[in-house]
């Protein structure tokens, strides 16, 4: 699964890196939570890429309240395109989730141990994601977004078994219009990532800086 990860490049690499024409200044987050809102690259009405802020946690058409959006942060790779509550997302409104990392954890003999999941050399991935706009009772309209999560690559499968769904730049186009993305969700191939360990302060979400994807070096330091 995944249940935080990291946006900290700033909107002209963002831009740049999506093609993106234009791209609101954006405050670096080291600690993005489910329920938190968070920029999501999508196609808009006329089929160009726009990045928005949407909430973190999909909730579909048919949903009652917005409390589903809790159990649905992420979508199981092998059945989004049939499960009820991911099926329509998948067929009409696949997005990217711009991130620098993600976060794993590893079970240990105190607890488990928090790793930050980056490129090598930095910089920008694009995780794949379904989004749905959903209207309450009262005639509110709230848009949201999933992440797919397909099995661990080599990179990632000491930590946990599943992982974030990596889209290469390449795929992007295929990823949010093409007829059958399925073949885009495999496990990225081994070397693509690292895995570092950090800080247990990433584990509240109240904490959102800098310190939390610096590597600590020894596993299982405590919490500050």
């Amino acid at each position: 699964m995944c249940g935080r990860y990291v946006l900290t490049s700033p909107a002209d690499a963002i831009a740049e890196h999506f093609a993106l024409a234009a791209v609101p200044d954006l405050a670096p987050r080291y600690n993005i939570a489910p329920t938190q809102l968070a920029p999501v690259l999508r196609r808009d009405r006329q089929g160009e890429r726009e990045l928005v802020l949407l909430r973190w946690g999909l909730v579909p058409m048919w949903a009652k309240d917005l409390s589903i959006g809790t159990r649905m942060i992420n979508a199981r790779a092998e059945s989004v395109a049939s499960k009820p509550g991911f099926r329509w997302a998948y067929q009409h409104r696949r997005c990217l989730i711009p991130a620098d990392g993600f976060y794993e954890w590893k079970p240990g003999p105190v607890r488990k141990q928090p790793y930050f999941c980056h490129l090598p050399a930095g910089g920008l991935l694009a995780i794949a994601g379904l989004w749905e706009q959903w209207k309450s009772p009262d005639g509110e309209v709230l848009q949201t977004y999933t992440i797919v999560t397909t099995d661990a690559n080599a990179d990632v499968r000491a930590l946990h078994d599943r992982m974030p769904a990596i889209v290469l730049p390449e795929h992007y186009d295929a990823w949010l219009s093409g007829p059958d993305p399925s073949a885009l969700l495999a496990p990225v191939a081994a070397g693509t990532l690292v895995a570092e360990p950090v800080s247990t302060r990433v584990n509240n979400v109240r904490n959102d800086d800098a310190s939390l994807v610096a590597p600590i070096g020894v596993a299982f330091a405590d919490d500050v």
